[in-house]
This record gives structure tokens, C-alpha cells and sequence, in this order.
């Protein structure tokens, strides 16, 4: 219910009760047929004000609907209503941000840091502490709270009851706060779920079982240090996701075994981190993106899902085939993504035994790929992936280097003895030119014998998803912008297409080919 709706019902309201005192005047009968199903009129006989319908229902239905309200709204109406003026006082959501607090849109005197801290100040000190839920505090950026003040807010919120908090810093704060842990004693952390905190430090302390009932955490450029996440992990054993992202003190992360709900874990540039070590029995997935680090799942790993990317100066397609087999052996779905992909994919023993979807993005962020690259090395891959079922490539390139396969076609490589059974749906997204693209599609075309769909599309971007990138000649909406480059090498890939993978294709695969947008991508360019 938002303020205009709780303004138009109470106009309404009033305008009832004005008709009825006007209509008691005419019969006496009619009124006391009205009394049996109203409240009483503005002005009683007796000169008291009553109250308009409704206000005695019980005062935690009141509440109830007050919690229904956004923020702003259910400030305004506390203005007008005095059964919502008792229970804002005990609004269970209380989230502050320059949104919520209208500073964006309304100016105020001192600026936005002082109108921020004087209406949270104003807020918190007329709740009554009661009641709260959920408290979201985002600090501007231009914002400078002392500690005191901030200490202060997070005491008034953080009560018995309270499921989740979240606190957002400026950047600046990061090396000078410190979240109070001390705060969640005494019954007041223990009725938490969610926690986030950024840009500000994290210490729990020995001992510290204040989080038990934690299900996820989210940790944001926050100093923390593996012993203290040790012991916050003592004791929170409904723990179920965990996100640690630009935690710069962290070196080791060890996740004990009695965290069974833990399922998923991701790890973000987190540049000090040398070790992950898991035996959470139940983890499912896992996200991680950084330097490379020791990695050791344990025996017991059930971790199905991973999504992983090095530094961008590693290689991570080659580090991925190599090391990741004999570490996550029951991998079913694999998400690699590389920067820098400058070592061709090797041969090797291990396999993914489980691994039914690969997806390998290769971005040369404002470059190209090295033309040493062979994307033909990648059959080294799905050789090492007996099971797999979906392979999806796509390369993201600002240009092509890669020697050009209308240049020399007539040694097109073939790599023989590697059958791929299993394989039902390839996607190549970006595809382009390169001579070792092609003879990468052609070999999969001749060796993926369960083959159902190959889905090759010109057009990469990385950020987009195909639908978003192109236009409807009958709609007013545009493609997204491509450079002039990228258009000419996606007509060439399209003649690459046409000349040595059409004829290819068996009868029982079906080949989409996804083509430039014929208005706006219209260029003329000379095809070889």
C-alpha cells in the first residue's frame, strides 16, 4: 500500500462521514441503521473526535500493513494517521539509502552528507527499537560519518530478532572502521541470516558464536583474515553461501567439514590468497576468479558447478585442463574464462569423467589474440571431456591476427583418432576467419557423431545476449554499437561459413547461422 493509496482511502473516508452527517439530519431511523455498520462520525454529540474506520483493528495488524510499506511511504503515512504513527515506530525494514531518503530529488541545505545523517539520526530516534527485521545502511561516497555515529545506528538497529544486515561504506573507510562484533552479543547476532558488509574491517573474535543462525554472508573489500573467518565459522553451521570479493588480507581460506549446508562458495580478487581448502560435504558451486592458488576440495568433493578465471596475464584455458581433472573430479558443468590465452590447450591423461557442458570464453580485452593461438588445440579439451554433451566457445576480439583461412586453405589440418560421441549441441559465438576456427568447427562437424545443432554467430560481445545485440527491421530499436572492424571480419567469417562448413554439415544436424543486422550493419565490404 503506497502513500497515494493510503491518501485517496482516507479522502474517502472523510467524504463518507460528511455524507452521513448530512443524512442524519434528514431521519433518525437511517441513523442508528448507519451506527450498526460505521464507526462514529468526526464530531460526536458529546464533542470528542473519533476515529476513522479501521482504527480499531489490533495494533499488530497495523504494524503488519505498515511493514508492507516502502520506507518513504511509510514515513508519510505516520504523518497522517495516528495508528501508523505507533507502529512506524516499530517499522520492521529500515533501509538508508539516498533513494529511500529522497536526497536525489529534493535539495537539501548542507548537501547530501548532512541531510543523510540528519534524517537517519532522526529516524532511529524515534523507533523504538522493536520490531526490526532487515536494516540496509549505504553510506554516500561524499558522506564522512564519524565511528561513534555509525556504532550508534548499528546499536539502535541490530536487536533481538533482527534477520538481516547490511552495511555499505565509502571506500575510505575500508583501513579505519571496524564492524562492532561486540554488538552481535548477547542474543542479538544469533537471529541473523544475511549479512554484507563493505569496505571496512571484519575481526571476529576466538570464541565468537554469535552467527549461528547465518545462512549467507558476503563480504565486499573487507580486511578479514582466515583465522578470524575461522572463527566465525565455529560455530555458524547453517551457513549456505559464502562470498568473499577484493578481500585483501586474506591469505588462507579453509572451510571445515561440519559447514554441511555450505553449497556455494565464491572467491573474487582476493590478490593475497594462496590456499582454498574445502571439505564442506555439500558444496555444489563454485566461483573463482583471481591469481591461481592452491586448490584442494578434499576427497568427499561434490562441487557439480564451476565457474573459473585467472589473473588477466595467466592462461586459464590451459591451466583449467591441466590441473582442474585430478581437483574436481566430479565436475558436470565448467565456465572458463581467459584474458590471456597465449599456451594452445595441451594434451593430457586426466579426464573429466562427469563433465556434460563447457563453456570457454576467450576476451582479449582492447587487443587480439596472439596469431600463435591455435583454436584447434581446444579438440585437446573435449578429448579430455568423454561425457560432454554441450560445448560453447566464444571469443571476444577487437581484431583478427590469426592467419586467415581464405589465404591458405588447401592444408586444412584434420586431427584423426578423436571421436566425440556424446557431443549433441556446439555454439561458437564470435566466430570469425581464422583458419584454425574453421578446421576447430569442420573436426567437430566430422567427430561429434550424436551431433543435433551447431549455432555459429558473428557477433560477441560479452555483455549482451544475442536477442539484445540485434534489431527488428519493423522495430524503432537499434543494434548494439559494433566497431567497423568487427562488421568487416563477420561478413568474411559469413563467406567462411558459406565456403567450407555448409557443405559439411550431415544431414541430421541441424546448422544456424546467425547474420549481421541487414539495417544496421549494412557496410559495403570487398568478400575474398
Amino acid at each position: 500500500m503506497g502513500f497515494l493509496a493510503l491518501n485517496r482511502l482516507m479522502f474517502k473516508q472523510k467524504e463518507q462521514r460528511r455524507r452521513r452527517r448530512i443524512h442524519n439530519q434528514k431521519s433518525t431511523k437511517v441513523l442508528k441503521k448507519k451506527d450498526s455498520l460505521c464507526q462514529e462520525d468526526d464530531h460526536s454529540e458529546g464533542g470528542k473526535r473519533s476515529r476513522y474506520p479501521g482504527s480499531n483493528l489490533p495494533e499488530d495488524i497495523w504494524c503488519h500493513i505498515h511493514s508492507l510499506m516502502p520506507l518513504r511511504d511509510a514515513a508519510h503515512s505516520a504523518c497522517l494517521s495516528h495508528a501508523f504513527l505507533r507502529s512506524w515506530r516499530c517499522h520492521p525494514n529500515l533501509k538508508f539509502t539516498e533513494e529511500t531518503l529522497c536526497l536525489k530529488r529534493n535539495a537539501c541545505v548542507g548537501g547530501v552528507a548532512r541531510c543523510f545523517t540528519m534524517r537517519v539520526d532522526q529516524i532511529l530516534k524515534n523507533h523504538s527499537g522493536i520490531g526490526v527485521k532487515a536494516l540496509h545502511l549505504k553510506v554516500p561516497d561524499s558522506c564522512k560519518v564519524d565511528t561513534c555515529r555509525l556504532n550508534r545506528w548499528l546499536q539502535i538497529g541490530i536487536t533481538p530478532g533482527i534477520e538481516e544486515v547490511t552495511v555499505f561504506l565509502p571506500i575510505n573507510y575500508r583501513t579505519k572502521y571496524s564492524f562492532p562484533c561486540s554488538l552481535l552479543f548477547g542474543g542479538c547476532g544469533n537471529s541473523i541470516r544475511h549479512l554484507r558488509l563493505s569496505n571496512c574491517a571484519f575481526r571476529p573474535p576466538v570464541g565468537f558464536d554469535c552467527l549461528r543462525s547465518l545462512t549467507k554472508l558476503q563480504l565486499y573489500k573487507v580486511c578479514t583474515t582466515g583465522d578470524e573467518l575461522g572463527s566465525l565459522f565455529s560455530n555458524s553451521f547453517a551457513l549456505e553461501h559464502l562470498e568473499l570479493m577484493y578481500c585483501g588480507e586474506l591469505i588462507s581460506l579453509k572451510i571445515p567439514f561440519w559447514l554441511e549446508r555450505l553449497s556455494f562458495l565464491r572467491v573474487s580478487e582476493c590478490n593475497m590468497l594462496q590456499v582454498i581448502e574445502s571439505k564442506a560435504p555439500s558444496l555444489h558451486t563454485l566461483e573463482f576468479f583471481g591469481d591461481p592458488v592452491h586448490l584442494n576440495l578434499g576427497e568427499s568433493s561434490q562441487v557439480k558447478t564451476l565457474d573459473f578465471m585467472l589473473s588477466y596475464n595467466c592462461s586459464s584455458v590451459s591451466y583449467a585442463i591441466t590441473k582442474l581433472p585430478s581437483t574436481v573430479p566430479t565436475l558436470e558443468t565448467l565456465t572458463v574464462t581467459s584474458f590471456s590465452e597465449e599456451v594452445n590447450a595441451p594434451m593430457v591423461a586426466n579426464k573429466f569423467l562427469n563433465l556434460k557442458c563447457l563453456n570457454i570464453y576467450l576476451c582479449a580485452v582492447n587487443k587480439a589474440f596472439t596469431p600463435a593461438y591455435d583454436y584447434l588445440s581446444l579438440v585437446s579439451f573435449l578429448d579430455a571431456s568423454p561425457s560432454l554433451e554441450t560445448f560453447i566457445l566464444s571469443v571476444n576480439q577487437n581484431e583478427v591476427r590469426h592467419d586467415s583461412v581464405f589465404g591458405n586453405a588447401s592444408h586444412m589440418r584434420q586431427v584423426l583418432g578423436h571421436k566425440h560421441d556424446n557431443i549433441r549441441k556446439v555454439q561458437i559465438n564470435g566466430f570469425c576467419s581464422a583458419k584454425s576456427m574453421v578446421e576447430l568447427t569442420c573436426h567437430i562437424l566430422g567427430n561429434a557423431t550424436s551431433l543435433e545443432s551447431l549455432t555459429v554467430d558473428t557477433i560477441c560481445d560479452g555483455f549482451t545476449v544475442r536477442d539484445e545485440r540485434r534489431c527488428h527491421v519493423q522495430n524503432k530499436s537499434e543494434c548494439w554499437p559494433i566497431p567497423r572492424d568487427k562488421i568487416l571480419e563477420a561478413h568474411k567469417a559469413l563467406r567462411a561459413v558459406d565456403r567450407y562448413i555448409v557443405g559439411r554439415v550431415p544431414p541430421a544436424v541441424k546448422l544456424n547461422v546467425l547474420e549481421l543486422c541487414s539495417r544496421c550493419h549494412a557496410i559495403d565490404v570487398e568478400l575474398p
